[in-house]
């Protein structure tokens, strides 16, 4: 998308949380500042949830707000780390040569601590996908909270809680962020494309929570997708769109299943694209061959797939089993691989 996104356009304040018991949580932590850990799926709305609470703690959140995405970060490479802009004014040249990544990585958690916040009495530090932090840099972290409470509210999210080590748990509040029901999904999706002045009925924004799964981000970014090639949020546009989104990722998976020798899989996506989606043979093989050409498949490989799926077409052609004929066509990936 070139356009900016709309989960970053339309980020919530605190008060349009679709949660309510998350909003008031988060509420009485702006009020009496503490340690908390958000947990909840993916796509839940955590990392949205704590911009609205810096936003509405600070007066200067650009500033006061230090988000580490511990996924991005433990990943990074020493030197990755040193040239980051978000660290550099921490790492001097001497502790770039000397330092391991390890010794680095603790040094960033205490210099991201330890500076004095902005505007207010504090600021906060925020430890996104934190399910990612190893035992040790737990403790190293566990440390650092306790030099650094008086002057430094830390938010933990993450999708696994049961990661986190005891003490470090002992030291945060709980906060549960559920995944929001399709009817929140609905509210949120309308305040954004009344905002954008978009054509949609009622039955468009259903389908697109219902196609986001209970993923708030999802639903936000497949609306806007909607919108951007569409021209509008009704049912039949975001059918048309997001129907092909979601089969691109179901037969990709298919192919996956099929290469690793894991037929029964295979056949049970197929099923499933054949039976509950109600795809046609053709309409799966002309899928496979989309992303047989953009890229997954190069020379006699493609070429091989080429002709076998030119004789699947026929003999679909013919009104026989969908399921037998592309069921075919997996089998001779697998052999196909094993050879």
């Amino acid at each position: 998308m070139d356009a900016p996104l709309w989960t970053e356009t339309y980020a919530p304040d605190l008060a349009d949380l679709p949660q309510a018991e998350v909003r008031e949580y988060l509420q009485k932590a702006v009020e009496e500042p503490i340690n908390l850990v958000l947990y909840g799926p993916s796509g839940a709305g955590k990392t949205a949830a704590v911009r609205a609470l810096a936003r509405e703690a600070h007066e200067d959140p650009d500033n006061d707000l230090v988000e580490i995405n511990v996924a991005d970060f433990f990943g990074m490479t020493k030197k990755e780390i040193a040239s980051d802009p978000r660290f550099a004014s921490f790492i001097d040249s001497k502790r770039r040569r000397n330092s391991s990544k390890a010794d680095l990585i603790n040094h960033v958690l205490k210099e991201s601590a330890s500076y004095s916040p902005v505007s207010g009495a504090y600021k906060t530090v925020v430890l996104d996908n934190a399910e990612a932090i190893r035992e040790d840099f737990q403790q190293a972290l566990r440390r650092v909270m306790e030099r650094h409470h008086e002057a430094t509210q830390f938010v933990i999210t993450t999708r696994q809680p049961t990661k986190l080590i005891p003490p470090i748990k002992s030291r945060c509040f709980p906060v549960a962020v559920r995944a929001p029901t399709p009817d929140e999904i609905v509210a949120v999706l309308e305040r954004i494309v009344e905002a954008e002045g978009v054509e949609y009925d009622r039955k468009g924004l259903e389908f697109v929570a219902g196609y986001a799964e209970g993923d708030l981000r999802e639903a936000i970014l497949g609306a806007q997708t909607t919108v951007e090639t569409e021209g509008e949020l009704t049912r039949t546009a975001a059918f048309e769109v997001l129907r092909d989104v979601g089969v691109e990722s179901d037969v990709e998976e298919m192919l996956d299943a099929a290469e690793a020798g894991e037929f029964q899989d295979a056949r049970k996506t197929l099923d499933d694209l054949l039976v509950d989606e109600g795809y046609s043979g053709e309409e799966v093989l002309h899928e496979i061959l989309d992303l047989a050409h953009s890229g997954r498949y190069a020379g006699d490989d493609l070429a091989e797939l080429t002709v076998l799926a030119g004789e699947i077409d026929a003999d679909l052609a013919d009104g026989t089993s969908d399921r037998v004929h592309v069921g075919h066509l997996l089998a001779e990936l697998g052999a196909a691989t094993e050879a």
